[in-house]
């Protein structure tokens, strides 16, 4: 029977998947059998397993820091929000339907929670240890109710919960003393201590804090983990984007921030690159000094394809790439490039049919039927701005909803436009590599010959995490769980 550890947060985007990626990082270097898990994810971000089941994209990092494949019992519910107070239930990677966050929270979320169950068994029986992430607070008391992401899974495993804080944001103490008070006294007990993440500055400072926390709550810090520049590892929160951003590179990049934009993270590997000045366009204006536009997923095509037009993005977008500037569709992206949307089942929208921005010569349907699958394309060879693309072997994932006309190959190029179903594109070295040098050649620069390993580098990351944890934490307790 496994063990099982908790990280819980006094609200979201704290820090809670980093440190279950550390912890099972931790744990997997000292022999362990660790394996990450979340009830429950609210995020556009997903990932495909090689079964073609959805999940969150943050259980994926978590699942390479333990070295193990992601599968779908890593994260069996999955909430992707399609707008209106609204998401699409996902449960054990499969979708079963749109609802409204009362129906949701008020009368299926307790059902779901057998496919949260069902998952922990199969995880019990294979691995040592299960690292769990909780979601937002646990001091919710308005979702406290109908919860199974949080302290219904610490009662149910009964796991020794671990309460992170972000001191970067401010309001730190009183965050975590204001969520212990709102516990019920049985999950109180379960938390075994308190982790300040995001530390700036002289720890010694801090000792006075640390102090009355402990005086006060009657839990032990456990850790004081410093503010990490440059993680180089996956977010599943848009609140990220802001750190998304990169500069000082000669190739200007712009991905447009569409209202319903999904899977940035398909552009992390771009920001990574010296040579490349990434930043997501709020406004249309932002769009002038870029090199190349790319219109990313979304996980509602129509909707967003209106917010282009009502945001002056299309004027934009067609007055660039008729001066020559690339533009790039991902996904749902790919699918506003085309002709014409049709939507029969007005399944994303009023509309039955919306025109697209006709850069590509395609057409695209949504259907009931959502294709979830990995991909590999073996060969691909064209001419983009003036180069010549040679790729082999790319990877990657599809998750889309929409059946596309005239699609022969997985990308499609027309001059200056190029357009593609696949997730993770840009994770391919090579491939990443000559699209770069062949922006850098529109510009009249020369091309560069190195070629960063991103899985290599990957793995650098965890490690360097795992050990800013371990030097930052408390040495006694990790000892407790191994």
């Amino acid at each position: 029977m496994a063990k099982s550890i908790m990280v819980q947060g006094t609200a979201s985007h704290v820090g809670k998947s980093i440190l279950v990626t550390a912890l099972c990082r931790i744990f997997f270097r000292a022999g362990l059998r660790v394996t990450p898990f979340k009830a429950q994810n609210m995020a556009l971000n997903s990932f495909v397993t090689a079964d073609g089941l959805e999940m969150g994209r943050a259980q994926v990092a978590q699942a390479e820091a333990a070295c193990l494949a992601p599968r779908v019992e890593m994260n069996p519910v999955l909430l992707k929000p399609t707008g209106n107070a609204t998401s699409q239930v996902i449960i054990n990677g499969k979708p079963v339907g749109v609802m409204s966050a009362a129906q949701y929270h008020q009368g299926y979320s307790l059902k779901a929670f057998d496919a949260v169950k069902a998952a922990l068994k199969k995880l019990d029986a294979e691995f040592d240890l299960i690292v769990v992430e909780g979601a937002g607070s646990p001091a919710e008391v308005n979702l406290k109710a109908n919860d199974i992401v949080n302290m219904r899974v610490a009662k149910y495993l009964n796991a020794p919960v671990i309460l992170v804080a972000d001191i970067d944001r401010g309001g730190a103490l009183a965050s975590i003393v204001g969520t212990l008070e709102l516990l019920d006294e049985d999950e109180r007990e379960l938390v075994k201590g308190i982790v300040i993440n995001k530390f700036r500055g002289d720890v010694s400072l801090f000792m006075p804090a640390v102090d009355f926390l402990q005086k006060k709550t009657g839990k032990p810090v456990l850790g004081i983990l410093p503010y990490i520049e440059k993680l180089g590892i996956d977010d599943e929160d848009s609140v990220s984007l802001d750190d998304k951003i990169s500069s000082g590179g000669e190739i200007n990049i712009a991905v447009i921030r569409l209202g319903k934009l999904s899977n940035f993270t398909d552009f992390d590997s771009l920001a990574g690159e010296s040579d490349v000045n990434l930043f997501y366009a709020k406004t249309a204006d932002e769009l002038d000094g870029a090199d190349v536009i790319i219109l990313p997923g979304s996980k509602n095509t129509s909707e967003d394809l209106i917010y282009l037009r009502e945001n002056n993005f299309t004027e934009k977008i067609l007055h660039k790439a008729a001066s020559g500037t690339p533009i790039i569709g991902i996904c749902g992206g790919f699918q506003m490039l085309g002709e014409k949307i049709f939507d029969p089942h007005k399944s994303e929208s009023t509309y039955t049919e919306l025109d697209g921005l006709k850069l590509l010569p395609i057409e695209t349907t949504f259907s009931t039927e959502k294709f979830t699958r990995q991909v590999t394309v073996d060969k691909v060879d064209f001419e983009f701005i003036g180069s010549k693309i040679c790729a082999e072997n790319l990877s990657g994932y599809e998750i889309h909803a929409g059946i596309t006309s005239n699609l022969t190959q997985k990308i499609l190029v027309r001059e200056n436009v190029l357009g593609t179903y696949v997730h993770g594109i840009f994770d391919n070295d090579i491939f990443r590599r000559q699209i770069l040098n062949a922006l850098r050649a529109a510009k009249n620069l020369p091309p560069l010959e190195n070629c960063r390993n991103l899985r290599a580098e990957k793995q650098k990351n965890y490690d360097r995490l795992a050990k800013i944890v371990e030097k930052n934490f408390s040495c006694k307790f990790l000892k407790s769980m191994i």
